[in-house]
């Protein structure tokens, strides 16, 4: 698991000041102000949960459950407010944080793909999967481990991918559901073809310029609800 391991060469501790300036920022400029009512928490299979980004409670309530390992979706977020207080947070509990960028208004890469599969192979459980609302970035991861390491039919995997959790398949989110419907349509959705389909037939920009969004959709995913 050491290939996904952070390097914290470069981290430097908050100083009271900067410790305030991020928890403000997390709460107000990253919405955090929602999460503390509704953080969209859920069990996706006894090893695995998947939730929206984690405040420190939250973070505390993880490794009081037995969670190991924190997979931020979000990426490496630098001096913003909700990394560093998640960071900061973690090292303190002694819970691995795994930084996995994913999009969530764009078609994954390849490299990408290949790389989330090998993540769920290598990664110490039981995790929790998070990315800032738990709807887009974090539903697609959660298609692909049930599908890819537990084995489950693509058409109930989907179902993480929903309003259920807050995604909206008519925005420009929407662009997750299109790939998984393109690789059932070139596949059946047979688990055993999703690496070769990946490398010889899945191509992100063909699929991005086909798709289709609702302008609408996007207004209310950008405006009103504040995803990023």
């Amino acid at each position: 698991m050491n290939d996904f391991a952070n390097d914290d060469s470069d981290i430097v501790p908050m100083t009271p000041g900067a410790r305030l300036r991020a928890y403000l920022s997390m709460t107000f400029i990253d919405h955090g102000f929602i999460r503390w009512a509704y953080c969209n928490t859920h069990r996706l299979t006894p090893e695995v949960w998947r939730t929206a980004q984690p405040l420190p409670r939250h973070l505390r309530w993880a490794k009081s459950t037995g969670i190991r390992t924190i997979v931020n979706l979000r990426g490496r977020s630098g001096n913003a407010g909700h990394y560093r207080i998640e960071r900061e947070i973690c090292g303190r509990l002694g819970l691995k944080l795994v930084d996995f960028p994913m999009v969530s208004r764009d078609m994954p890469s390849r490299g990408v793909l290949i790389a989330a599969k090998r993540l769920f192979r290598e990664i110490e459980y039981p995790i929790l999967m998070h990315c800032k609302s738990g709807a887009d970035r974090t539903g697609f991861m959660a298609t692909l481990f049930l599908h890819l390491h537990r084995g489950i039919p693509i058409e109930t995997a989907r179902r993480q991918l929903s309003w259920r959790y807050g995604h909206v398949s008519r925005g420009r989110t929407g662009m997750l559901d299109y790939f998984f419907e393109s690789y059932e349509k070139d596949t059946g959705g047979d688990a055993k073809q999703f690496d070769d389909w990946v490398e010889r037939v899945y191509d992100p920009a063909v699929l991005k310029r086909s798709f289709r969004d609702s302008r609408f959709a996007n207004f209310i995913l950008d405006r009103l609800l504040g995803r990023g």
